[in-house]
């Protein structure tokens, strides 16, 4: 008996890894009703409008774009999936010609979250596909986001 309900544990367990994405806990980074958009704006000091995805095309002229990373700049992620508005973070600190720390609203749900781990994964390491930190699970989520770069604050 104690067997079989160990074994249903585990198979409960191993159904919610694959499943939908986690609620965000209120333990996961700091309460917010912003979205990624104003958050990006505030605290990189980069002053363009429009949905997360749009902001590429919309540098084009008023900021620098790169497609390496710097402290300060706004990783701009295409749309993808259920990510239909894109979305950005702003970079904190480079750790290695790959992984890049960021802060960011709205990742989790409701939640900022600061210094979490993305990843280039892309094959020209231009940063064109990356992997982004997932918290509830404390590691890298598997998905891989396309995303069109950096763009440079002022």
């Amino acid at each position: 008996m104690k067997r079989g309900w160990i074994m249903g544990f585990c198979l409960a367990l191993a159904a919610c890894a694959g499943g939908p994405r986690l609620e965000s806990p209120s333990h996961f980074g700091t309460a917010t009703n912003l979205t990624c958009v104003p958050y990006a704006r505030a605290v990189s000091g980069v002053r363009l409008s429009g949905e997360a995805y749009q902001w590429w095309d919309r540098a084009a002229g008023m900021y620098p774009r790169a497609h390496h990373p710097s402290p300060g700049a706004v990783l701009v992620f295409k749309r993808h999936g259920a990510m239909s508005d894109g979305h950005l973070a702003v970079v904190t600190s480079v750790q290695s010609p790959r992984e890049i720390l960021v802060t960011q609203s709205n990742w989790l749900p409701g939640r900022i979250e600061h210094d979490q781990p993305v990843v280039d994964v892309s094959p020209g390491n231009d940063w064109s596909l990356v992997r982004v930190w997932y918290e509830p699970a404390h590691a890298l989520g598997v998905t891989r986001y396309p995303a069109y770069g950096f763009i440079l604050p002022e």
